[in-house]
């Protein structure tokens, strides 16, 4: 990008096209600096912000450091008009900035309420005025916003949000003791608010809840009970409505909230290619989890990530079944991930058939895993390695979609294959796996080490072991997601981390032989993702070991 001239030149171009959306979408932003001072100048003025104004705060949300620095410079602006604090401070929650009390306690004495009035004197605070206090870690702000746990009228599952980002323990038990008053989002906000609080003075109230709730709030209480106390009892495959309420009752009705030692029970061969297991009581140090809630999002869960021992490896996104699935690496594990997935190795080495002697061998890695019911399946999978944008299937699927619908298959400018890369290089099926139900199921297996750190003589070992006709195996904890992608295509994944065997993989991969590897998928819990049993079962016939 240019000079600061020829950046205002092109952002007030992109502002006037006749897609402003588009054109500010494909303005190069690899000098985010001087976009974002052009930005904070248009906005200045008083004829270019006010016929751009929606426009501008979108852009500064977009532009990382240099677009907070400008939102915050913009909001200490005096006289600023009340449409552009409310769209400044909605930019500034959905960065999650941390703004100066001060700051707020002005926005407060003239901004609109929420509802009516003022909100310096009658009527509650706009939503995103609740969202900044909690942000803020002002813990002076706590008193009003738990005042606004009273009101029906007021935005309380953002206050008890708010509350909960701020850590504010004092509000814990009238958080808890309110359950019974709210319904829907306010209701699952509450439950959320208690787990970000991490306060085991919840426990108690939550419990008593429990066994009072209707069937329809029993997933919230039942997921935060076990974030507060590390518990997570083993519930029937697959129960849902009346059902899975009943059963998480009787899991907790003892009052017991002291974790035991994980179990692996129920193991069960059904051929040498096929088993399943349960874990009861999983340590979940492996497990897709939902992210706390975004400032400013009306859904307190929403978005998920693979995670590590807490840690986000990768953000999987949201269970909405008409969005499109996407997989974003956030960062890499500690190195106790492969040494725990090492303790599987020893038969690793040249796996040909599941047996019940050595699921059971491997419990004590089993139980590391998120409590639930699970399918090993042992595959041979045609993967490659592919590390363009543009090869991968997560761009490649709507070209597919495209074609399937009749149209020319040509993508608009802005459709860029960047967009939709993982960040980091990873072995995909080299098609569509045939003869299912859904017209494409595609197939991605990411990395839990840097691919940039494999060791090119331990690739060129496992290359002469395929050659010599052995098998070694991969792990990969996968999962089906299923999609209804804009309520217009149907669109399956078998999706899943590499565990263990990353060079093996690539040695697979380089020699253009079928991978070996062992899946361990978690099928469907009661509140919790699909675990995709018809998807599991169309990947078995196409792929599963031969004995």
């Amino acid at each position: 990008m240019g000079d600061h001239d020829t950046v205002r030149v092109r952002l007030r171009a992109a502002l006037r096209a006749d897609d402003p959306w588009t054109a500010l979408y494909l303005l190069n932003t690899d000098r985010p600096g001087p976009l974002a001072g052009a930005v904070e100048e248009l906005y200045r003025s008083d004829t270019d912000h006010t016929a751009f104004r929606p426009y501008l705060s979108w852009l500064l949300r977009s532009l990382g450091e240099p677009g907070d620095a400008v939102l915050l410079r913009l909001l200490a602006t005096p006289g600023l008009a009340a449409d552009d604090r409310q769209d400044l401070l909605r930019a500034a929650v959905v960065r999650a900035l941390r703004l100066p009390a001060e700051l707020l306690h002005t926005y407060a004495q003239h901004a609109p309420a929420a509802s009516g009035g003022n909100s310096g004197t009658s009527g509650s605070p706009a939503p995103e005025l609740v969202d900044a206090m909690g942000l803020s870690g002002d813990p002076s702000f706590a008193p009003r916003l738990g005042a606004l746990l009273e009101d029906p009228a007021a935005p309380r599952g953002r206050a008890a949000l708010a509350l909960g980002r701020l850590g504010a323990r004092a509000w814990t038990a009238p958080i808890a003791g309110r359950l019974s008053e709210v319904t829907g989002l306010d209701h699952t906000a509450f439950t959320v608010a208690l787990e970000l609080m991490g306060d085991p003075a919840a426990v108690p109230h939550l419990l008593r809840w429990l066994a009072e709730s209707s069937e329809e709030r029993v997933y919230d209480v039942h997921h935060a009970l076990v974030r507060l106390t590390g518990r997570d009892p083993l519930l029937p495959e697959r129960a849902s409505g009346a059902a899975y309420a009943a059963a998480v009752r009787a899991a907790w009705a003892d009052g017991r909230t002291e974790r035991t030692p994980a179990v692996v029970r129920d193991i069960a061969v059904e051929s040498g290619a096929r088993a399943t297991f349960s874990v009861d009581e999983g340590a979940g140090r492996i497990r897709v989890a939902f992210d706390p809630p975004s400032p400013g999002s009306s859904w307190p869960r929403w978005d998920r990530c693979l995670t590590f021992d807490r840690k986000p490896l990768y953000r999987v996104g949201s269970l909405c079944d008409t969005c499109e699935l996407g997989l974003t690496l956030l960062g890499w594990p500690d190195d106790e991930a492969a040494r725990i997935a090492a303790r599987m190795r020893g038969r690793l080495a040249d796996l040909d058939r599941l047996d019940t002697e050595l699921l059971s061998e491997w419990s004590p890695v089993l139980g590391e895993l998120e409590t639930g019911h699970y399918r090993a399946l042992l595959l041979d999978l045609p993967l490659e390695q592919v590390a363009e944008p543009a090869r991968s299937w997560w761009y490649r699927r709507a070209a597919a979609r495209a074609e399937a619908d009749g149209d020319d298959g040509e993508r608009p400018e802005c459709d860029r294959p960047e967009d939709y890369w993982p960040g980091v290089a990873h072995f995909q099926l080299t098609a569509p796996v045939p003869g299912g139900r859904v017209p494409f199921t595609y197939g991605a297996f990411l990395p839990s080490q840097p691919p940039e750190a494999l060791d090119p003589a331990a690739v060129a070992r496992h290359a002469a072991a395929v050659a010599a006709g052995e098998r070694p195996a991969a792990v990969v904890l996968g999962w089906i997601d299923d999609r209804y992608v804009e309520a217009l295509h149907e669109e399956r994944w078998l999706v899943g981390a590499i565990l263990d065997g990353h060079h093996r993989l690539a040695a697979y991969a380089a020699a253009g032989v079928p991978a070996r590897v062992l899946l361990l998928a978690r099928v469907a819990g009661g509140g919790g993702a699909d675990g995709g049993l018809e998807g599991l079962a169309e990947v078995a016939a196409a792929y599963g070991c031969r004995e």
